[in-house]
């Protein structure tokens, strides 16, 4: 009888130690308790901290629409930017400038249903935040709330854009900054000019890039720098240096999907793809030959065949409804049902044989 009671105390004494020692364990997160990182979940500022501080490259693409974000998601990139040059490559347009907010909430829902692994940046386009801290941090608060995005970013380095980052970040909202070529501001820079050419110039995109991160900005974009221009100011910057047309130098790279899958055949596409750009693949020679040899078929009669017509109705059922059209003076119709059942008949005998 003591035995057993020893036991049972002895039990409860194990338990508890373990309890205590579960205790001990480190929290990855506040209310959800010790767990294993699963390497599915999203990607966090901080593990782009962790990357960056290991010398590890970052990923960036470009998506607009739910299945740009799947594959996006699908190829294990580590940021998604829902661009304001879905202007130009989705609507059309010469330039970034015509897209609205309200739009680009369209464009930041559909990625974010799709895009469950990357971080999730959303543009903030033009006209959305340069008139006042207010209207900007209201403009990244929708970017987030009906957007579903995890940070946006901005365009520029005016004492007004910087303070326009810092109010956002101080809104609790991560921010992404933009120097070197702003599209936006194709308007002052006289077309989409490289920046950086010269000594004022470059040392001024190493000063904003600087000023961003002082705003508190987690990463900064470089575009269309010369690369001893971007390779400064990631050295001058404690953040990461996303480089697009700035050459191999930065923390990480960024490519429009459009343009690096190749997907543009038009002339207008032609004409804003840009120089940097490398093309990985011919997508856009690809989808033209389906079309072309989709029009062929249909025009062929040739689809869809058996195969692509899989719904069928028993014989019995045909009879009957071949009889019905009758007794509504439809002899023509049941004609032409009778005439495509034996047609479709004579087409599946041919392809099983």
């Amino acid at each position: 009888m003591a035995f057993s009671l020893v036991r049972r105390i002895s039990r409860s004494l194990r338990t508890v130690t373990a309890s205590r020692l579960m205790s001990n364990v480190p929290e990855n997160t506040v209310y959800g308790g010790p767990k294993p990182q699963n390497p599915n979940q999203r990607v966090t500022l901080t593990q782009l901290r962790q990357k960056h501080k290991k010398g590890e490259a970052i990923t960036v693409v470009t998506a607009y629409d739910y299945p740009s974000a799947v594959q996006v998601d699908r190829a294990g990139i580590d940021v998604c930017l829902v661009g304001d040059s879905a202007s130009m490559v989705v609507h059309g347009h010469d330039t970034t400038l015509p897209i609205s907010l309200d739009e680009m909430l369209v464009h930041c829902r559909a990625v974010a249903r799709g895009a469950k692994r990357p971080l999730l940046v959303g543009d903030l386009p033009f006209g959305a935040y340069e008139s006042s801290t207010i209207q900007a941090v209201d403009s990244a608060v929708r970017v987030l709330k009906e957007g579903g995005m995890d940070a946006i970013k901005l365009e520029g380095g005016s004492p007004s854009r910087i303070t326009a980052a810092r109010s956002i970040v101080e809104a609790g909202i991560a921010v992404m900054g933009h120097v070197g070529l702003t599209p936006q501001a194709i308007s002052v820079l006289g077309g989409f000019r490289p920046q950086g050419r010269n000594i004022a110039s470059a040392v001024k995109v190493v000063e904003t890039a600087m000023a961003l991160q002082e705003a508190g900005c987690f990463s900064v974009v470089l575009e269309c720098v010369p690369p001893p221009v971007a390779a400064a100011a990631t050295s001058a910057l404690h953040i990461p240096t996303i480089g697009i047309g700035a050459g191999p130098f930065c923390s990480g790279q960024v490519l429009v999907y459009h343009d690096l899958l190749g997907m543009m055949q038009h002339p207008h596409h032609a004409k804003v793809t840009p120089k940097f750009c490398k093309q990985y693949a011919q997508v856009g020679e690809v989808i033209n030959k389906a079309l072309l040899e989709y029009k062929e078929e249909v025009s062929k009669h040739s689809f869809p065949g058996p195969f692509h017509s899989p719904y069928k109705i028993s014989s019995n059922d045909l009879n009957g409804f071949l009889s019905e059209l009758q007794k509504l003076g439809l002899d023509e119709a049941a004609s032409a049902a009778a005439a495509s059942a034996e047609k479709m008949e004579s087409s599946a005998s041919l392809s099983s044989q």
